[in-house]
């Protein structure tokens, strides 16, 4: 069945694969749907079925629009329900089904790819020049996850950020979600780009008029995180990628050459969404689930699948050592049919991990529960022994948390529990190692209940907390904040809806807020607020509702970076929160690979800077938000 398309993380699965299975589905599929009968169009009633009150429902059920959904090419969805991570979901349906409601969808035509070709460096530039200590090189920038860079880091003048204009987009056809962050050495970006046949690019960006392309990796399957930079104990400098099969892939950053893929998923229904991060001889890979989803399916007995953290030996890919958010679950009680409830279940690791090299640890958030009775460490901050995986402490944010897509705000489904409260309150974004004034060391973390926690690194703690904002599934803190020595900066985004325990003050509006690292305090507010003209609503047709700020933000200096759900990308001041300029990326672009391209929504890490430009990834055609395909170069007025 269809009908919970919605799933987020499922949905990612709506991109282009290239594995022999994959290309097997995409001849059936056009076989079959070239010979459908005259008449209406049999995928119509299909799509009425099992789709549309997901996707004609969007804003509420985190589905693609019908738009989005348009933008795909009818390969890209006949892959996901026939071989990819939406199996679970076409159970019921026929291929020549599938094949039907994925040409019903589509209007896009099959992509073009000799723009690569075009844009290939010359020889002299081809490889990679390795040699400076990397500017992105986590999710975070760095092992701590602070997402702060120096003017210098940068290749910025203070000056600058008030002045600029757009150098080059590049337009990657075939995406409706730029969402992976790329890393950087020297003038080298690694972009994963996982709707585009699950590449990653190496540009060479060192000149400022035009990038070029150094190598390209491809995969078999979506590549789901960001990008990761290191140098093994050999000297060998590698990039490294998860994707939705739950592999991890190290591929050498001076040719694209791969050097392992490895599972590490605990589950069959394994993900991996954090960017790898590589520490001494290990690579450190989080562990999150797709059952969260799979629940929606009344044949699927649920809940037995948890998240953990995973590390990887750095040369073979070989498994050192697995910690598990929690134990296995088992039979609970029959659901009604016969069939089971299992539990406990949940506490995926969405995020990356920020490293502490002087405790020899590593700190995640987890998510709720997807089964009665919640586990302690559902809705948790952790800390893990990076020498065996073992937990060090965990505190729980929030209790009582249960949810799956089988679940709604008023409850049902045969995989929903009975005491669910519909709180949807995960940590969805990356924790950060910060240090306070007087140089007190704390764990950092924002919540999606709007919540920003600091935690004892000793022993899990609670120093403060702070409610900055309402909470829900795509709201409160999402996607990650930054620090700096004085503050947290922390996005709120928008709707939000009240959460059960939680009071939030009624003047706290989507924004960007400085919390004090000393006491919790807010000393400044940046407040966003819906821009929505008709010309606007091409772009990002729910901007009078969806609007604020869920990506994570980028400090520069005196200077915070941050994107917005409408496609506009603020820079304020980092003392004082005032707006020095905002560049609006909801519009259609020229494109130096020419390929027809629009920015939209800002969301995930989308930004980051480098040689004297400002690179922001827009479009985000998850959550009903702006779909686009475009990477934006920015840099000074001349």
């Amino acid at each position: 069945m269809l009908r919970k398309l919605a799933s987020a993380v499922a949905l990612i699965a709506l991109a282009s694969c290239t594995t022999p299975a994959e290309q097997t589905a995409m001849q059936e599929g056009a076989a079959q749907v070239a010979a459908k009968p005259a008449g209406p169009h049999p995928g119509e009633d299909v799509y009425k079925q099992h789709c549309a009150a997901c996707h004609d429902n969007a804003e509420a059920t985190k589905a693609p629009t019908r738009a989005t959904l348009a933008r795909m090419t009818s390969g890209m969805i006949t892959n996901a329900l026939m071989t990819g991570k939406m199996i679970p979901q076409a159970t019921g349906l026929s291929s020549q089904q599938v094949s039907y409601v994925s040409d019903y969808l589509s209007e896009a035509t099959v992509a073009d790819d000799s723009w690569i070709e075009a844009m290939r460096c010359p020889t002299n530039r081809r490889t990679p020049k390795l040699d400076a200590q990397p500017t992105v090189q986590a999710f975070g920038f760095d092992i701590r996850n602070r997402r702060n860079l120096s003017y210098a880091q940068a290749g910025i003048k203070p000056t600058d950020l008030a002045n600029m204009e757009v150098a080059w987009v590049v337009g990657f056809p075939g995406v409706v979600t730029m969402r992976s962050q790329a890393a950087v050495v020297g003038n080298s970006i690694f972009l994963p780009v996982g709707e585009n046949k699950n590449r990653v690019f190496a540009f060479d960006i060192s000149d400022k008029a035009k990038p070029c392309i150094q190598w390209v990796w491809e995969g078999e399957r979506t590549i789901r995180t960001s990008a990761g930079y290191g140098v093994r104990k050999d000297g060998k400098k590698v990039i490294m990628v998860g994707d939705m099969g739950a592999y991890i892939h190290m591929i050498d950053a001076t040719n694209g050459k791969e050097l392992w893929g490895s599972h590490m998923g605990l589950f069959p229904g394994s993900i991996s969404t954090a960017t790898p991060v590589l520490v001494g001889d290990k690579v450190i890979a989080p562990s999150s689930q797709y059952e969260i989803m799979m629940a929606a399916q009344p044949n699927y007995e649920c809940c037995k699948t948890h998240g953990g953290v995973v590390a990887l030996d750095a040369m073979t890919g070989k498994r050192v050592w697995e910690g598990h958010t929690m134990e296995n679950a088992k039979p609970i009680r029959d659901r009604g049919d016969g069939k089971m409830l299992w539990g406990p279940a949940g506490a995926p690791v969405w995020n990356s991990p920020s490293i502490d090299l002087k405790r020899n640890r590593l700190y995640v958030g987890t998510g709720e529960a997807n089964s009665e009775t919640a586990h302690k460490n559902t809705d948790a901050l952790m800390a893990f022994d990076l020498a065996d995986g073992s937990i060090k402490w965990a505190f729980q944010a929030t209790e009582n948390d249960v949810f799956n897509v089988g679940c709604g705000p008023n409850g049902g489904g045969l995989n929903c529990s009975k005491t669910t409260v519909f709180r949807d309150v995960d940590f969805g974004a990356s924790t950060i190692l910060a240090t306070a004034p007087g140089g007190k060391e704390m764990v950092v973390a924002g919540q999606k209940s709007g919540t920003v926690w600091a935690m004892d690194p000793d022993n899990g703690s609670v120093i403060w907390k702070t409610h900055i904002g309402t909470g829900g599934p795509n709201v409160g803190i999402h996607w990650g904040i930054a620090v700096d020595d004085t503050h947290v900066y922390a996005p709120i985004s928008y709707p939000g809806r009240s959460i059960p325990d939680q009071v939030v003050p009624a003047d706290l509006k989507p924004g960007l807020y400085a919390v004090n690292l000393k006491d919790g305090s807010i000393d400044w507010k940046f407040e966003v607020k819906p821009d929505c003209t008709d010309a606007r609503k091409k772009f990002v047709p729910r901007c009078n509702s969806l609007f604020g700020l869920s990506g994570a933000p980028t400090v520069i200096g005196d200077h915070i970076i941050t994107g917005g759900l409408d496609g506009r990308v603020y820079v304020v001041e980092r003392k004082t929160g005032k707006l020095v300029a905002q560049w609006d990326t909801a519009q259609d672009f020229q494109t130096v690979n020419g390929v027809t391209a629009n920015g939209a929504s800002v969301d995930n890490a989308s930004i980051i800077a480098v040689n004297g430009l400002v690179l922001v990834n827009s479009g985000y055609g998850l959550f009903a938000q702006g779909a686009g395909n475009v990477m934006i170069a920015y840099k000074p007025k001349s």
